[in-house]
């Protein structure tokens, strides 16, 4: 599965990542910026976008998604309560092929994605493990978290999923967040002050 990385635009530079499957099936993660960008890639690539997955429902994380869908055809994941219609969650339970399920396996061609609910930032928000890259949205962050003082937040949802991702998630595996650089998990174990009282509970 080979990963391409695109950053959305200012003021917040949300990360997009589009998966593409040797057999030409591709999957976009978080399309925040205009749909023109991202089938273009498609186009070059020779690949058919099966899946726009969300890792959840914030304005500035879905901004493509409609184009993208009445465009190609792909089917919508999203966590179960990140379609609100509202101005933070734009999201509409109608642009919504299916909610997700906790530790889902998702398959794009070949490749699998497993779906992780981690709720705190977001209610519905997601981890998304695909072989050794887990695409973390605004749950985990390079030395950071996602906020937790949003109208669909909740601090201590959020402890519990960090707690489950320290539990679960391999040291090598590639943290690739929705916003701002990457790292590992072996990394944020070791740096991120958030993740410190479940490294060794």
């Amino acid at each position: 599965m080979k990963v391409l990385h695109l950053r959305g635009p200012i003021p917040l530079f949300t990360n997009t990542f589009i998966l593409l499957d040797e057999h030409g099936s591709a999957a976009v993660i978080d399309p925040a910026a205009k749909a023109g960008q991202y089938l273009d890639i498609l186009q070059k690539e020779g690949a058919k976008l099966t899946h726009i997955l969300l890792t959840h429902g914030h304005f500035d994380h879905v901004g493509a998604v409609q184009e993208l869908k009445q465009a190609t055809g792909a089917k919508v994941f999203a966590g179960e309560g990140e379609a609100r219609g509202t101005q933070l969650h734009p999201l509409t339970p109608e642009q919504v092929d299916e909610f997700y399920r906790d530790e889902q396996t998702i398959p794009v061609g070949q490749a699998e994605v497993k779906v992780f609910y981690t709720p705190g930032h977001s209610q519905g928000c997601v981890c998304l493990l695909c072989g050794d890259v887990m695409f973390t949205g605004d749950t985990l962050f390079a030395g950071d978290i996602g906020r937790t003082d949003l109208e669909t937040s909740n601090p201590d949802s959020m402890r519990k999923s960090l707690a489950r991702l320290c539990r679960t998630i391999e040291d090598d595996v590639q943290v690739l967040p929705g916003h701002n650089d990457f790292s590992t998990m072996g990394r944020e174990r070791a740096q991120n002050p958030y993740l410190q009282e479940f490294v060794n509970a």
